[in-house]
């Protein structure tokens, strides 16, 4: 049997169709001022992001040196086998 073919007719939506968005109602000025106090909030965001990574790679950094300087913890750290050291 043969298949049927549907119609493939496309429905243009006009301009009085597609519903009102908030950014539709606002004033430029508004919406500009809103977009502008979003972009110092993202940098503002990173801005904190970074300090608080710096922050965990001193931290980290920190350690480690102490670590380094900690006989017990190179004793713990390294190999029994001193034939190979020989």
């Amino acid at each position: 049997m043969a298949k049927k073919k549907g119609s493939t007719t496309t429905a243009v939506a006009s301009v009085q169709d597609k519903p009102t968005t908030l950014k539709d109602l606002l004033r430029p000025e508004i919406l500009e001022g809103l977009k502008a106090q979003s972009d110092a909030m993202k940098a503002e965001e990173q801005a904190r992001k970074d300090a608080q990574r710096a922050q965990a790679e001193a931290a980290r950094k920190a350690e480690e040196k102490r670590l380094e300087n900690d006989f017990g913890h190179l004793l713990e750290k390294s190999s029994p086998d001193w034939r190979k050291h020989k």
